[in-house]
């Protein structure tokens, strides 16, 4: 009974991306054809042809690969620095800084909204990267994502390090970074994902073409060529392939990265 629970709940999920796939194959007859069928009996290039013709498709794509790739790196790098100093130093309010940290993740992301807007418009960073990347480079959960995982760690080794003579930020790259690789990845899953899917904060700051990610051009072509079926089910898949490239490439380390980091203490 499992394994046709999670049986059907796959299918369940794949059946609406496959038939997206086949949508954007297939002529217009096909597509109005009555009852509809998985089958394609004519297919075609012509949605993906009209979709990079007809819009800067790939700057939007190459915006989102930038973004998300940015601050995907940015919270490998600074939320596992945080993340070491919470787990294995001892400074004066640790705790309370990082309960305070904590409760970052429990507001909801619309209260931030207009604040993270007059401080970017203040600054002068509308329309620009600066305003999609900088307010990410560090998030919470991945703060605390990296310290739990750091916490299984024994302090055994870090003072071995140090007897060695090495510094603090030699003992973070030989010892701490190779060793939280699955909590790292899973973090990168988690980052990649939620950047190229982000609209909302996009959608506030920029206002350009030229700065458009993939989901506000996904809501450009709904829009202005919503009655071309085949190209706005065209426009969906190839924003959609990048995330799924990277799931698949990194999914073995969701489970493992999960399993040693939210049980701990």
């Amino acid at each position: 009974m499992v394994y046709t629970f999670l049986t059907l709940g796959a299918l369940g999920m794949a059946v609406p991306y496959v038939w997206m796939i086949v949508t954007s194959i297939k002529p217009i007859e096909e597509i109005q054809a009555y009852p509809p069928s998985f089958l394609v009996h004519h297919p075609t290039i012509a949605p993906y042809r009209e979709l990079f013709s007809l819009l800067p498709m790939l700057r939007y794509l190459l915006n989102s690969l930038f973004v998300a790739a940015t601050v995907t790196i940015c919270n490998l790098f600074f939320c596992s620095l945080a993340g070491y100093a919470f787990a294995k130093h001892r400074f004066w309010g640790r705790d309370k800084i990082f309960l305070l940290l904590l409760s970052a993740i429990m507001i909801p992301y619309q209260v931030n909204l207009i604040p993270g807007f007059i401080i970017v418009k203040n600054l002068g960073w509308l329309n620009s990267f600066y305003a999609l990347i900088v307010p990410n480079v560090a998030l919470a959960f991945g703060v605390f994502l990296c310290r739990q995982y750091i916490m299984s760690i024994p302090n055994d080794l870090i003072d071995a390090a140090k007897i060695d003579g090495c510094s603090e930020f030699t003992i973070y790259r030989l010892i701490i970074f190779p060793l939280i690789k699955p909590a790292l990845a899973t973090l990168a899953i988690f980052t990649f994902l939620s950047q190229w899917n982000s609209f909302v904060w996009p959608l506030i700051v920029i206002n350009t073409s030229n700065m458009r990610t993939a989901p506000l051009a996904l809501s450009v072509l709904n829009s202005t060529f919503g009655s071309n079926f085949a190209m706005v089910m065209a426009g969906a898949t190839v924003v959609t392939l990048p995330v799924l490239i990277v799931f698949l490439f990194l999914q073995k380390y969701i489970i493992q990265g999960i399993t040693k980091t939210g049980l701990k203490g």
